[in-house]
């Protein structure tokens, strides 16, 4: 099976026919039962005979003796149900199967009556269980192996076939997030405190670094790609790309002022900045800097609510992250996964090429042949006129906006936005350069658990730890690549300062109507 894809058909057992009779004509049968050992699973993550001596008797298959080998041959057959660190049941199985194993060597004439007797049960290393599960890297292991699933390779086959499998990581990058997470988390936190990264190739959808969770073996949830969390103003990117689609320039002017109430499917909706902070009249560019939300509902309204959801959807977020066609969509009151964000971030950068992200880049069989391959294949979703623009935007957030903090120090051209949830349950920054993209997120294991305090700081906002984790590992993962800059603003709709009439408010003062809904925007 090594030598083919995962298919089950007529047309595949021809083609193990056809491989049979080209083996038995190319190969002596020594060769065969060379590849055969060389690939086979023996268990405890071994593939191949000498894998196998180091797990079970911490040497080389050349200083096995006798018994040791024998072992082998006997646990080969089922190592589940041979192996003995599993019970005294399989203890009891291989005892027999090993003086079954010698008896049939002595009979073939291969060993000597001698040797036969002096033949005992060697001792037998116990299983290491933390094994190469643990760690940050067993995250990564398990979405491969969910990855290989989808493309058709068995649980059995990834257990006993003997397939090299190559993925899209970046070793300098990877470990640039491991040590970005480590570094840069806050001391004293609680042990529920949570950070997800993920890291993309723009235009191609290529994993380039993923760090899930501290330790695989105690937490198995991905942070990364399975925990969810209130998006905030990551969001409003998804707003401000519905606008320049409808021709509202960066220079159109809003009212910034704090609070304001709108109407929302007939209900009164509140809606505050981060602090209460009054801006008065504000341009689109600024208010998109200092993430201003009583500037983009009135935008998300004005575009229409399901066209910030459209727009989300061609960014990247899938249909399993449920989003209402509501005022308040534009605020990320959604909860998507590390993955998800850091997908549309990718579209952004790639100049609005959309590209699945996935992991697994090829697989092959034991002889080496290619049983699978990636290939990449992005779709045009946003004109580059309007991602020009977007980025030109998003690029205020890290010179003069939110962001300008944590981001200190990158030294080459970035854009991104910080994001940060109602009672500060989670906060995010979501990033780009022209060749790489990144999400950062940190949360709790619940909603209503608050970042509050965490690092000493009152509040936790995404310009703060999320924007240092993400510049850490930036600056890790693109040392020594050239520092390239963005496109140049087009200006869709002109420069000329435009004054735009907000939605109507509600003329009397009420409390927002859904308390989830947030009122920080940073």
């Amino acid at each position: 099976t090594a030598f083919l894809s995962p298919e089950r058909s007529i047309q595949r057992k021809i083609k193990e026919l056809v491989i049979a009779i080209k083996l038995e004509n190319q190969l002596s049968k020594d060769q065969i039962l060379e590849n055969y050992l060389n690939t086979i699973y023996f268990g405890r993550g071994s593939y191949g005979v000498q894998t196998a001596a180091q797990q079970y008797f911490n040497r080389g298959v050349n200083q096995l003796n006798l018994s040791q080998a024998a072992v082998l041959a006997s646990i080969l057959r089922s190592p589940g149900f041979y192996d003995p660190s599993y019970s005294e049941a399989n203890a009891q199985r291989l005892s027999a199967r090993f003086d079954y194993v010698i008896k049939g060597m002595l009979g073939a004439k291969w060993i000597t009556p001698a040797e036969a007797e002096k033949a005992k049960m060697p001792k037998i290393r116990a299983r290491v269980t933390s094994g190469s599960l643990s760690g940050p890297k067993g995250h990564i292991i398990e979405l491969a192996q969910k990855e290989l699933n989808a493309l058709g390779f068995t649980d059995e086959q990834l257990s006993v076939g003997g397939l090299i499998i190559k993925t899209t990581l970046d070793q300098k990058s990877q470990q640039a997030a491991v040590d970005a997470v480590e570094k840069q988390w806050p001391k004293n936190s609680p042990p529920n405190l949570h950070i997800g990264l993920v890291a993309i190739r723009p235009g191609t959808g290529e994993i380039i670094a993923l760090y899930g969770g501290k330790d695989y073996l105690v937490r198995q949830l991905s942070d990364a790609t399975q925990s969810i969390a209130l998006a905030g103003s990551t969001f409003k990117p998804f707003g401000l790309i519905a606008g320049l689609e409808q021709g509202i320039p960066l220079t159109s002017v809003w009212n910034g002022d704090s609070p304001q109430i709108f109407d929302d499917l007939g209900k009164p909706y509140k809606v505050s900045n981060y602090g209460d902070e009054q801006w008065g009249q504000v341009g689109l560019l600024k208010a998109t800097a200092h993430s201003i939300n009583t500037v983009y509902v009135p935008l998300g309204i004005k575009v229409g609510p399901d066209n910030v959801v459209d727009v989300a959807r061609r960014a990247g977020i899938p249909t399993s992250v449920a989003m209402m066609p509501t005022p308040s969509v534009v605020l990320g009151v959604a909860s998507p996964h590390v993955i998800d964000v850091a997908a549309a971030y990718a579209t952004f950068a790639s100049q609005g090429i959309y590209a699945k992200p996935f992991l697994v880049s090829q697989v092959q069989g034991a002889n080496k042949g290619v049983l699978y391959q990636s290939k990449p294949q992005g779709q045009e979703v946003f004109s580059k006129d309007v991602m020009a623009d977007l980025t030109y935007a998003l690029s205020e957030v890290v010179r003069s906006g939110t962001a300008t903090y944590g981001t200190a120090g990158l030294g080459r051209p970035a854009a991104g936005k910080t994001g940060t949830s109602e009672q500060n349950a989670s906060a995010w920054f979501s990033g780009y350069t022209p060749q790489l993209a990144a999400s950062v997120a940190f949360f709790r294991d619940s909603a209503s658990e608050t970042l509050n305090g965490i690092g000493g700081l009152t509040s936790v906002t995404g310009g703060t730890f999320p924007a240092k984790v993400w510049t850490a590992f930036m600056k890790g993962a693109l040392k020594g690549e050239p520092k390239l800059k963005f496109p140049a603003p087009v200006h869709i709709g002109g420069e000329v300062e435009t004054v735009m009439s907000s939605p109507t408010p509600v003329s009397v003062p009420v409390a927002p109507t859904d308390p989830a809904i947030p009122s920080g925007g940073n």
